[in-house]
């Protein structure tokens, strides 16, 4: 085409991608009214992304309900907090544990005053993150998730695989379930921590596995619970400085399932395959944060958010890619077994 009309179309295009960020921004920067009277619950706040959450929002006038799964995360937390935050004991892979969360919730939302007493922990496992509106709650943020035992999948057993479906995904559903009709009388929001590995698998185990089970959940009750006016937000983080990347925690992990698989796999992999790469990890914890806190506050929320540039401009791009070029990049540039035929 003559130079001057592609220019021209090119500046129209510019200048239309312009106006829909500029609309975009506008849109998504107008906030839910009446903060304070608004609950918000969440998982995993001893550390990690749900302390963090816990806290901003407290910051921000939100009534906090706080699940930890340990009593010292409890008194960490209310020591650098208001007292309009509120702590539990939540353990996600006990249907009796979220069953008694849920009647607090109840009870709290009803302004009815609790004794709560925590009980003892044998498991290591999440929490969970939820709001509310009175009269319901306003939003479930199921942020509970544990990261190990991860290796390939023949180096796992089933059990390693239910031990943490258990909390990633059996966990999610079953609090999502237990105060979804809270959440209904509200019109109020579930917010789904899956995660970047929900959308593609570069390594086996179960956490993967997860992952993808939350994906699907997510998108099935989005539809499911929209004609009832609640908004299912899931987000998507890539790799950032928790426990869960931890290359200590990682390494400590692989040396447990080495040591207890038999010699002929062992004799399969070699030992090098032991060798764990330092992560290149995100320290900013507040991009994932701030996507959460967007999720609960916004008047118009985004159905997915991808915190971390590597979610964004690496681990998303490639999930679109065929499966047949994902592969080849993955087999080049990932550790081969000893007795590997490629």
């Amino acid at each position: 085409c003559p130079q001057g009309i592609c220019r021209k179309m090119l500046l129209y295009i510019l200048g239309l991608v312009a106006a829909w960020f500029i609309y975009r921004w506008y849109k998504e920067s107008k906030r839910v009214p009446n903060e304070g009277d608004k609950y918000v619950f969440i998982t995993g706040c001893d550390s990690g992304f749900g302390n963090n959450l816990a806290k901003h929002l407290d910051k921000l006038g939100f009534r906090v309900i706080a699940g930890c799964y340990t009593e010292k995360g409890e008194i960490e937390l209310k020591k650098v907090s208001s007292e309009r935050l509120t702590t539990i004991p939540l353990d996600v892979t006990k249907s009796e544990s979220i069953k008694k969360a849920t009647a607090f919730i109840k009870d709290l939302v009803g302004e009815k005053d609790l004794i709560w007493s925590h009980p003892s922990h044998s498991d290591v496992v999440g929490v969970i993150s939820v709001s509310f509106v009175a009269p319901g709650l306003w939003a479930v943020v199921n942020n509970a998730g544990v990261g190990t035992p991860s290796g390939p999948c023949d180096w796992l057993n089933v059990e390693d695989y239910k031990s943490m479906l258990a909390v990633n995904l059996n966990g999610v559903i079953d609090v999502t379930l237990s105060v979804l009709q809270l959440i209904k009388k509200a019109k109020g929001r579930v917010v789904n921590v899956a995660s970047v590995f929900g959308r593609i698998s570069p390594f086996g185990g179960p956490y993967c596995v997860s992952k993808y089970g939350v994906e699907a959940f997510n998108d099935s009750l989005r539809l499911n619970v929209a004609p009832f006016g609640v908004k299912v937000l899931c987000i998507e983080p890539g790799f950032f400085k928790t426990s869960m990347s931890d290359t200590a925690v990682l390494k400590s992990n692989m040396k447990k399932l080495w040591d207890r698989l038999p010699q002929e796999t062992k004799d399969d992999y070699g030992p090098a395959f032991l060798d764990i790469s330092k992560q290149f990890t995100d320290g900013d914890l507040m991009k994932v944060v701030s996507c959460m806190e967007h999720a609960i506050s916004a008047l118009h929320p985004r159905y997915r958010y991808s915190p971390g540039w590597d979610a964004k401009f690496f681990w998303l791009p490639l999930s679109y890619m065929p499966s047949c070029l994902v592969d080849r990049f993955f087999l080049r540039y990932t550790p081969h077994p000893k007795v590997s035929v490629l």
